[in-house]
């Protein structure tokens, strides 16, 4: 499982305008995206700055979202404060029950379980 973080600055009194386009423009076109699984959106207390996260199955899908996320940036130009950041992430941990790690993060948690044993830790 990947995710990728895009963050970005917002004009002031913008996020519900944005918060509306992300769930009635982008979030459809994300669902048509092979190896969508999910989107968060979060917003600083102030509603001046974004995060979006959306999970991904394979690295490669998380990638190719960048082509089609041109049009997403036109959709949402109005309302943002600077450029967006991207960012993509392999996800090692979640207790989120959709959120699955991916094979490092399997393989990994299994070392430190057996690590634990060992040390006598469990």
């Amino acid at each position: 499982m990947f995710l990728r973080k895009v963050g970005v600055r917002l004009k002031p009194g913008s996020l519900d305008d944005f918060v509306r386009v992300m769930h009635a423009e982008i979030l459809p076109w994300l669902r048509e995206q092979e190896g969508f699984q999910d989107l968060i959106t979060l917003a600083s207390s102030d509603g001046c700055e974004v995060a979006t996260l959306t999970f991904w199955d394979h690295e490669l899908n998380a990638q190719a979202c960048s082509a089609g996320c041109s049009e997403a940036l036109q959709e949402l130009e109005g309302l943002l404060d600077g450029v967006p950041y991207v960012k993509t992430f392999r996800v090692v941990g979640s207790t989120v029950g959709k959120i699955a790690p991916s094979e490092f993060g399997k393989t990994q948690a299994a070392a430190d379980t057996a690590k634990h044993a060992a040390l006598g830790m469990m």
